[in-house]
């Protein structure tokens, strides 16, 4: 006889068979505070993604006119919003410290460009040197900056967890091994 870990059964599968769930079975409920941690990173992945979402939207709306002023920046604002949206998919679907180091260099990066725009002016593109007021770059820089924060908050948070985004009561639920 074996001595394997016991098993709970999910329910009915729409073929009506119950399949063995391979989560032990816990009779205790999670800590308070594992709880806390689950939402703090659910809300923290939530933001995330709408602020890549933002990021992507704010240079669609701007797309076109980059292509007539100066066509390799609408490229770029191309390569921007398809990065953005793969950031974000990455972001909802792993929240890992790679997904939120992905997004803080994606917006830093478009944070800096938009910084150089403003000041010293890119090749073939001067128009913009001293324009800060323009609504569109407000928001953009509001959006960015949030996002660079995200995901330093969510960087230094996944580097004091075993498995980034999962609380050690959790973790040790799903794995199955004791923590250090």
């Amino acid at each position: 006889m074996s001595t394997s870990r016991p098993q709970t059964t999910r329910p009915p599968a729409s073929n009506g068979h119950r399949e063995a769930d391979p989560r032990p079975a816990s009779s205790a409920p999670l800590p308070a505070e594992a709880i806390e941690h689950t939402i703090r990173h659910t809300t923290l992945r939530g933001v995330g993604f709408i602020g890549m979402l933002g990021i992507a939207l704010i240079h669609l709306l701007d797309v076109l006119s980059k292509f007539e002023e100066t066509p390799y920046l609408g490229v770029m604002y191309i390569a921007l919003m398809v990065a953005s949206l793969a950031v974000a998919a990455l972001i909802l679907h792993s929240g890992s410290t790679l997904a939120w180091g992905a997004a803080g260099a994606l917006a830093a990066a478009t944070l800096i460009g938009f910084v150089l725009s403003r000041t010293t002016g890119l090749p073939g593109a001067t128009g913009d040197i001293g324009n800060w007021s323009e609504p569109l770059g407000l928001a953009a820089m509001l959006v960015e900056s949030a996002v660079i924060a995200l995901s330093l908050y969510a960087f230094a948070l996944g580097r004091r967890e075993r498995l980034p985004g999962v609380h050690e009561a959790v973790a040790e639920a799903t794995v199955g091994a004791p923590s250090a």
